[in-house]
């Protein structure tokens, strides 16, 4: 494509729509989110609403449902959710649990004594919300916040279901209809400048500002505020976000089972490709997380723009959509590996490539917290390099690598534009099949797999559950 070319594909009209629509939709998504999950977390951990653990259960739980099958379960009940309110609303259900996570985690590492200093100097509920908790919270509304910006960034099954034009669902009209090739290779590039842009302001935002601490996190629980009055209000907020995110799609999806005219259930067809999302999802979480934990331990313990360079090429990658990564890599194997075109192991390379960040977080997340103090006590005690990691960071860090690894887990069993590219011949997974069948508007049929990439999902959301919950 030439210079002249190029330059009348981004000055058009519809450039300029897909950019704003881009743009609208990863701000509105990502404060929605954002508002929340802060809102949930604060209610759940810091007020006296009953039983904060079925609620720290439910409010991870949406992560369980796919965006396509959430989108899938609005837009089979009403296509009042199609356009931009739709696309924001259902895309911030079924991404905030990525903010929700960091933030109750932090929440309960906070030391309350921070709280009880300023309420002795006269500052109000309010203002001891914004000037002493939401600092702290920023580490975690900004990791969180980046995860989401970057879903939204390659989100496209829930997008094209909503009938709402972004970036990512122009490059795979390009590709898959219109076979123009140039012109989706500029949009792509378009797509990874802006989460350059993403990338950058995260950085800058997030400083250097460290909030380690040598204990095992806060000294004692915080005081439960009491809500009085408030209190039914406060559940009722809880309750609404649950059955939005979580009753809506359940409801739906088992509409279709027991109603609808498609629904078949052929169980051979189901059972295997169970089987085979079972096994993707298990080698790329665990390839994933094995790359993660170098990258992690290098941009925490030994910070350079090196380091810091590889970690955001990691996040650099999962922004891209799947059906980018998924066509270079076809191009790589063909011209340099054919031997391997079109096997399970470019797929897992796909997926490690897309949903490496995922475990990077979780790992990195950790390592915050794990004072390198001890690792250079353990060195001044005799021990090796590799010693000290298995007997003093590995302990330390378990629970982040079980939490990437469960959200790169969920990722691979939901991942779909990927899959449709490089799966070997034959290969067919819940995501694959779920999309051949909605895609012919056969609600039912589609349901069985629907329904069992939630199933599938729910091991891995519950780890993550465990991990945020108060000991």
């Amino acid at each position: 494509m030439g210079f002249d070319v190029a330059r009348e594909q981004l000055i058009r009209p519809r450039m300029g729509l897909l950019l704003v629509n881009t743009v609208s939709l990863v701000v509105a998504g990502v404060t929605l989110s954002a508002v929340i999950a802060t809102a949930c977390a604060w209610l759940v951990e810091r007020t006296d609403v009953p039983v904060p653990r079925v609620w720290r259960g439910l409010l991870v739980a949406p992560l369980a449902v796919p965006a396509f099958v959430n989108g899938y379960a609005w837009i089979s009940l009403t296509h009042a959710v199609e356009g931009f309110a739709g696309a924001v609303l259902i895309v911030s259900l079924s991404y905030f649990p990525f903010i929700y996570l960091p933030v109750t985690a932090s929440l309960q590492r906070f030391d309350p004594a921070f709280e009880e200093t300023a309420r002795t100097l006269g500052l109000g509920r309010v203002a001891i919300f914004t000037r002493i908790v939401l600092p702290q919270l920023r580490p975690a509304l900004l990791g969180g916040g980046l995860l989401v910006a970057l879903h939204l960034l390659a989100e496209f099954g829930a997008l094209q279901m909503l009938r709402f034009p972004t970036f990512t669902t122009a490059i795979y009209e390009q590709f898959g209809s219109t076979f123009n090739g140039p012109a989706a290779n500029l949009t792509a590039t378009a797509l990874a400048l802006l989460c350059l842009v993403v990338l950058v302001t995260e950085l800058r935002l997030r400083g250097r500002t460290t909030i380690a601490r040598t204990g095992g996190g806060a000294p004692r629980s915080a005081v439960r505020i009491r809500l009085g009055g408030a209190r039914a209000s406060a559940i009722g907020v809880l309750i609404a976000v649950v059955l939005l995110s979580l009753g809506v799609p359940l409801v739906s999806l088992g509409r279709w089972m027991l109603v609808g005219a498609s629904t078949a259930f052929p169980v051979a067809e189901l059972v295997s490709t169970t089987m085979t999302t079972l096994g993707l999802a298990a080698s790329g979480a665990a390839a994933a997380t094995v790359l993660a934990i170098p990258v992690a331990l290098l941009v925490v313990r030994h910070t350079s723009r090196t380091s810091t360079l590889i970690e955001r090429s990691t996040f650099t990658a999962s922004a891209l959509p799947g059906i980018v990564i998924a066509l270079a890599l076809v191009s790589l194997s063909l011209d340099f590996t054919p031997a391997i075109y079109q096997t399970t192991l470019v797929l897992v390379a796909a997926y490690v490539i897309m949903f490496a960040s995922r475990a990077v977080v979780g790992v990195r997340a950790a390592l915050d917290h794990a004072p390198p103090v001890l690792e250079d006590v353990a060195g001044a005690l005799g021990q090796g390099s590799w010693a000290t990691f298995r007997r003093v960071t590995l302990p330390l860090v378990a629970p982040g690598i079980g939490a990437g690894a469960a959200l790169v887990f969920i990722a691979i069993a939901t991942e779909l534009t990927a899959t449709l590219l490089l799966a070997p011949i034959g290969t067919r997974t819940l995501a694959t099949q779920f999309w051949s069948e909605s895609s012919s508007l056969s609600y039912g049929a589609a349901a069985p797999y629907a329904l069992l990439l939630v199933l599938l999902s729910i091991p891995a959301t519950f780890l993550l559950g465990r991990v945020v919950r108060t000991p």
